[in-house]
């Protein structure tokens, strides 16, 4: 512990965002040249607010069980070198993380019992972007060949992980991509200014010189079976994640201008990187310049919807919610180190109430869209609900919308082509059932991330991808010296 009083001394501090003004113009991240280099000025004294205790909640709180008062210790020491390697030793990828999860951790720190917690997340960022800079990242190719083959299949921060981990234990390993480019979500559903795609592709290029083998434009179920991965490999990852869209059948669902959010941010995220958003032949971008937008879904999806349509120059947004409005302080019933769930502003709330084009709805469900003599939706009536989620009589009103956005989640893997091919078994929820070692009912096919957890956070699916690797290669060997952030005899995921 560098400094005993640090939490004492110094306030909670956070880097500033850009403008406002500024920002909605590009596509840019929200941080002046990226967080990491945002937070450089305030980084030490933020460290030093870590009070290194006997027992580290933070630790529980993040999945991934990150050596969090190490690392702050040592930024706080000027030892950046020294942090680089203790974040990288639970963390493939601290730089995605860094910039995309919500901070379990920050929760369940022990100053935040009476006080604002550290800054954990923006200590992370800053040590891996200082490392990047500095040309500290370098590839570790493994020693030695294993002489056996794995088939990742799916490139999301699930099937990177187990991937790099796989490859870096000796194993010849090929991760497959329906799409045009690796990444998955990562690449397609998360926005720039959230996460500016060089920050993905340097760590992909070090994967590649590692060994690892990416293939892309191959759907597995469809231009390749799931026999013949089989038949072709020594094991088989899935992390093909939780990909089917939870819909809203009500009156009038079939209008035009009502889209699944993951249709909407894809291709926005294709032109905002000049590239073709829609192939050639299949309509028309959609796009928010201009319209009434209504965004239902009140978590992070709708949130990078909404920071989408302000950058597009929509007219106004309104995002629904059919919870209540969270207290803005932890509740009672979610007392530390429990993930409260209280009002959250993100960066592009923030923007929409600078530039009053959005109202945050709660406490409303949607009873209809309707359409105008083209048929294309114009409004969209909603009411509110009691605390049962039951209409509350008087209160419908309509709402204007020419562009209506479904963020409300997403129900499990897919199920049609490689899952029916391979036979596995599902679970209750109709996610990929698995033992407590990651394994699949069909000997040789584990499943990591999503697919198996079901919808859940960036920092859950990077420690399955971890644990689910340290099992394929305990499999293949007998034996594994690679790390587990969930050992497979503890927190069995099977529902």
């Amino acid at each position: 512990m560098a400094d005993p009083r640090g939490f004492l001394r110094h306030d909670r501090q956070v880097a500033a965002r850009r403008p406002v003004q500024e920002r909605i113009h590009d596509w840019q991240e929200v941080y002046p040249g990226g967080p990491g280099r945002a937070l450089l000025p305030i980084i030490s004294t933020q460290a030093s607010r870590c009070m290194d205790c006997g027992i580290p909640f933070c630790h529980e709180g993040c999945p991934l069980g990150n050596l969090i008062p190490e690392w702050n210790d040592l930024v706080h020491r000027d030892d950046w070198d020294g942090a680089m390697d203790r974040l990288h030793a639970t963390n493939n990828f601290p730089e995605f993380t860094g910039r995309l999860c919500p901070a379990p951790c920050e929760t369940a720190c022990v100053l935040g019992i009476n006080q604002d917690p550290v800054t954990i997340k923006n200590v992370e960022v800053a040590i891996i972007d200082r490392a990047w800079d500095s040309g500290y990242v370098r590839p570790r190719p493994p020693e030695w060949l294993s002489g056996r083959t794995v088939a990742v299949v799916g490139s999301g921060p699930a099937g990177l992980a187990a991937a790099q981990q796989l490859t870096r234990a000796g194993h010849t390993v090929a991760v497959y991509e329906r799409a045009e480019r690796i990444g998955g979500l990562l690449r397609f559903g998360i926005p720039e200014f959230k996460m500016e795609k060089a920050v993905l592709d340097r760590r992909l290029d070090q994967m590649r010189r590692e060994g690892t083998v990416f293939r892309v434009g191959i759907d597995c179920g469809s231009s390749i079976q799931g026999p013949t991965l089989l038949e072709r490999y020594d094991a088989v990852v899935l992390a093909i994640g939780s990909t089917v869209p939870r819909d809203l059948p009500v009156p009038g669902r079939e209008l035009a201008g009502i889209h699944q959010a993951m249709e909407y941010l894809p291709q926005s995220n294709r032109a905002s990187l000049g590239q073709e958003a829609v192939p050639s032949g299949e309509g028309d971008q959609v796009t928010a310049s201009g319209k009434d937008v209504v965004i239902i879904g009140g978590g992070d999806t709708g949130a990078d919807c909404l920071g989408t349509a302000i950058r597009q120059g929509a007219r106004t947004v309104t995002q629904l919610e059919i919870l209540a409005e969270p207290p803005a302080g932890r509740p009672g019933h979610q007392p530390w180190p429990t993930y409260p769930m209280i009002f959250r502003v993100s960066s592009a709330h923030e923007e929409a109430g600078d530039l009053e084009v959005q109202s945050r709805v709660y406490a409303v469900s949607t009873q209809a869209f309707l359409g105008d003599a083209e048929g294309r939706v114009r409004a969209l009536r909603l009411v509110e609900v009691d605390g049962s989620f039951q209409p509350v009589e008087g209160t419908e009103r309509e709402i204007p919308a020419q562009l209506v956005l479904l963020a409300m989640g997403f129900t499990g893997p897919q199920r049609e082509g490689l899952l029916e091919q391979l036979g596995v078994d599902l679970d209750a929820r109709g996610n990929v059932a698995r033992d407590a070692a990651y394994a699949s009912s069909v000997d040789g096919v584990f499943v990591a991330g999503d697919a198996g957890r079901g919808q859940s956070l960036i920092v859950w699916a990077i420690a399955e991808g971890r644990a689910a690797a340290a099992s394929v290669d305990r499999y293949l060997t007998g034996e594994t010296s690679l790390p587990s952030p969930i050992p497979p005899t503890a927190r069995p995921l099977v529902v």
